[in-house]
């Protein structure tokens, strides 16, 4: 064997184990949420590629697929659990940690100061942390799409008793379902990419959704009033697999968690500031009436049962609602 062959036999076999260790080196991040690819949750999340991609130098390559096309939240959860998936954002948060539920409550917060002081708190930077345990990262946790609003095809709700009886959508979250039963209503859990139909078809009178959702899904062609109350919000945590993430040598772990915590804050300033844009907007599509002040009494009274039904479960305990209360108004 001459000494050229030599040479270029131990350049070969040095070029691919190079190649191989760059290519381990690169890690692939694919995520998926159930709204379009217009909405400001997916737009946060293009932000997240582009940052995460520019700032790891391409170490994390990240596939981003939005409106549903790989499952419904459920199943994108799934999904992500098995680590088929790497990372989701949507209504099936309570696998990962369910007291995350305690943003859910209704009248929990009052307003977008005191909603933003909660997810940006030492107590949930603590409930992030609790995610582990269940097989979850969380490295931030935002406001899911603003506050809630009500629509349906049959009058204005201007007092709990207005949603008595009626047909109303609401996820498959044990708490929704527990706010419309208190509420008076039959609670109809759907899909978000079936309300449409739902609301088209009569299977249900109304659903309710921040007002960005409901100009994204296109819910005010099948509704004829909508009624803003502020009554409830709910966390918006980005979840992401754990073994996934464990993966990740330490610097691209921190690099992760910073670029997610700005996406995330992105999302939420994005929300509230386009929460206003959206009601205009479907101002001139929905009659719309605002609940407030002490009209809103018996709304909250009419609640009151949501909170006794987890604590007498054992999910929660007052002592957790107080906290998170007192995290939401921590000046």
């Amino acid at each position: 064997m001459t000494r050229w062959t030599v040479y270029t036999l131990a350049m070969g076999l040095f070029l691919s184990l190079f190649g191989c260790r760059q290519q381990q080196d690169v890690f692939v991040f694919t995520y998926s949420n159930e709204q379009p690819q217009g909405s400001l949750r997916s737009q946060s999340m293009e932000f997240f590629k582009e940052e995460l991609e520019r700032q790891s130098q391409g170490r994390i390559q990240v596939e981003l697929y939005f409106g549903g096309v790989l499952g419904n939240e459920r199943e994108l959860m799934d999904l992500v659990a098995t680590g088929a998936l790497q990372g989701t954002r949507g209504a099936f948060f309570a696998d990962a940690n369910p007291k995350f539920n305690l943003l859910t409550l209704p009248f929990l917060v009052d307003g977008w100061d005191e909603a933003m002081r909660l997810v940006t708190s030492d107590y949930m930077a603590q409930l992030n942390q609790q995610c582990t345990q269940r097989g979850w990262h969380v490295p931030a946790t935002g406001i899911s799409n603003g506050f809630r609003a009500h629509t349906n095809s049959k009058h204005p709700i201007k007092h709990p008793d207005d949603l008595r009886g009626l047909k109303m959508r609401v996820p498959a979250q044990d708490v929704f379902v527990q706010t419309a039963i208190a509420f008076g209503s039959n609670p109809q859990e759907i899909p978000a990419v079936e309300i449409y139909q739902a609301l088209q078809t009569g299977v249900v009178d109304g659903q309710d959704n921040p007002p960005s959702n409901i100009w994204d899904y296109k819910i005010y062609e099948v509704s004829d009033f909508m009624t803003i109350t502020n009554y409830a919000t709910g966390p918006d945590p980005f979840m992401v697999n754990l073994d996934w993430y464990q993966s990740l040598p330490a610097d691209l772990q921190q690099l992760f968690d910073e670029v997610s915590r700005e996406a995330i804050s992105l999302s939420d300033r994005l929300n509230r500031e386009q929460e206003q844009e959206f009601i205009r907007k479907l101002s001139s599509k929905l009659k719309i009436n605002y609940v407030d002040g002490e009209d809103l009494a018996a709304f909250r009274e009419a609640v009151r049962p949501v909170y006794d039904h987890y604590v007498e479960k054992g999910d929660l305990t007052w002592n957790e609602i107080e906290q998170a209360r007192a995290a939401a108004q921590q000046p």
